[in-house]
C-alpha cells in the first residue's frame, strides 16, 4: 500500500486534557501525516461554542454532539476509511457507535480501535448494543492481548495493534538519578477513583518512616485532588507530596527523568501509556497486577507487580528497590529493551496492513455485487 494515496478519517479526542486516548489520537495523526497519509481528525471533544455553554449541564451535550455528527457525515466525501478511537460507557454510545453507523450509511469501511480498561464490565452490561454496532464495522483492533481476550470471551474477534511510544521523547538518555537519601517516586495517573492514587500516598507514608527524605510527585488532575491532599496532611507527609496538576504529554519526559521509581496504583487498566513511558525513560516500575498490566510487563523481570489496594505491599516493593540498586538496574535495563516493540517502526506495518486488508475486502465485496 502507498500511504500517500490514503485518506483517513481519524475519530477521537484531542488534548486538552491530556490522557491516554487523547495523546494516542494526536500522536497517530502526526505519525500518519508524516507517512504522507491525508488525515482528517474528527474531534469528539471539541471546545464548546460559545464557551459559556460548558456551564449548562445537560444542554451542553447537544452543542457538542450535533456539530460532531454533522462533521462525521460530511467528511465521508473526502476519506477512504474511518479509524475510530473507542472507549467504554457514554463515550461508546455518544461517539464511537454513531461514527460506525454513519460510516456504514455512507458506505465507508471502519476500523474500530478500542482502548478502555473497563471493557469486561461494559460488555457485560451493553453487549447487545456493542454487537449491533460491531456488525457494521470491518475490524476491531485493540492495543493488548488482554483486550483481545476480553472481546473474545464475548464472541467478538479482535486484532492486536499496540500503543505507540515516542522514544525520541521518552528516553533513558540524560535521566537524572537522585541521591539515596532523597529518592523521588512518581505517579502519573489522573486523580480519579479507578486509579487509586490514595494507595500510592499511603505506601509513600509507610516508606517515609525509614526513608525520611523520600518524596512523591503526583502528576495529573481530577476530582479526587482535595481528598488526596487531605490524606497527605492526615498522614503527615504533605510537605513531601507535590501535586503538579495537569501535565501535557510533552512535559512528562522531564518528570520521568527526575524520578527514581514510577508507581501505577490503578484498580482497572488496559495498556497504560504511563507505564510504557516510564520503562522507556529508564524508570523502574511498580504497578498493581490488574487488567492488561501483566500482559505488558513481567513481575521480577521488567517491573514489580503488587495486588490492588495494598499500600503495605506497594511500600515493601518500593523499599526493596531502594535497598537493592542491582535489582532496580536489572528492571531498568529489561524495561528499556521491552518497549522497543512499541516504536512506530514496529507498529506502522501492522496498522497499514490492517488498513490495506479492510480496503481490499470492501473493494472485493463491491465487485462481487456488480
Amino acid at each position: 500500500m502507498n500511504p500517500k494515496t490514503l485518506r483517513i478519517g481519524l475519530v477521537g479526542p484531542l488534548p486538552p486534557p491530556s490522557g491516554g486516548m487523547a495523546n494516542q489520537t494526536l500522536q497517530l495523526a502526526k505519525l500518519l501525516g508524516e507517512e504522507g497519509v491525508k488525515v482528517e481528525v474528527i474531534q469528539v471533544n471539541r471546545p464548546y461554542s460559545p464557551a459559556w455553554v460548558e456551564n449548562l449541564r445537560g444542554v451542553r451535550a447537544v452543542f457538542r454532539l450535533v456539530p460532531y455528527l454533522t462533521r462525521l457525515f460530511t467528511s465521508a466525501r473526502d476519506v477512504d476509511l474511518y479509524h475510530v478511537m473507542a472507549n467504554s460507557g457514554w463515550s461508546w454510545h455518544l461517539f464511537a457507535a454513531p461514527a460506525i453507523w454513519i460510516a456504514a450509511l455512507r458506505g465507508k469501511p471502519v476500523v474500530v480501535n478500542y482502548r478502555g480498561g473497563e471493557a469486561d464490565a461494559f460488555l457485560q452490561k451493553s453487549l447487545s448494543w456493542v454487537k449491533a454496532s460491531m456488525m457494521r464495522a470491518d475490524v476491531l483492533i485493540v492495543p493488548s492481548g488482554f483486550l483481545k481476550a476480553v472481546f473474545g470471551k464475548y464472541g467478538i474477534p479482535a486484532e492486536v495493534v499496540p500503543n505507540i511510544i515516542n522514544l525520541d521523547r521518552f528516553s533513558s538518555t540524560g535521566t537524572a538519578r537522585r541521591r539515596e537519601d532523597t529518592p523521588c517516586l512518581l505517579v502519573a495517573r489522573n486523580l480519579e477513583p479507578i486509579y487509586d492514587n490514595a494507595t500510592a500516598i499511603r505506601a509513600a507514608a509507610i516508606v517515609r518512616e525509614t526513608v525520611p527524605g523520600l518524596r512523591l510527585v503526583v502528576a495529573g488532575s481530577g476530582p479526587e485532588r482535595p481528598m488526596l491532599e487531605a490524606l497527605a496532611r492526615e498522614l503527615g507527609i504533605a510537605d513531601a507530596v507535590t501535586f503538579t496538576g495537569r501535565v501535557d504529554n510533552a512535559d512528562m519526559a522531564a518528570l520521568y527523568r527526575g524520578a527514581d521509581i514510577m508507581l501505577n496504583p490503578s484498580l482497572v487498566d488496559n495498556m497504560p501509556n504511563s507505564v510504557l513511558e516510564a520503562l522507556a525513560s529508564g524508570v523502574p516500575v511498580i504497578s498493581t497486577n490488574v487488567g492488561g498490566v501483566p500482559y505488558i510487563v513481567e513481575h521480577g523481570k521488567t517491573a514489580l507487580l503488587v495486588p490492588p489496594k495494598s499500600p503495605g505491599e506497594m511500600a515493601a516493593a518500593i523499599a526493596s528497590l531502594l535497598a537493592d540498586p542491582s535489582l532496580a538496574g536489572r528492571l531498568r535495563d529489561a524495561g528499556i529493551e521491552s518497549v522497543q516493540q512499541y516504536t512506530w517502526a514496529n507498529v506502522r506495518e501492522r496498522l497499514l496492513r490492517t488498513y490495506e486488508q479492510v480496503l481490499a475486502k470492501r473493494t472485493n465485496a463491491v465487485l462481487e455485487q456488480t
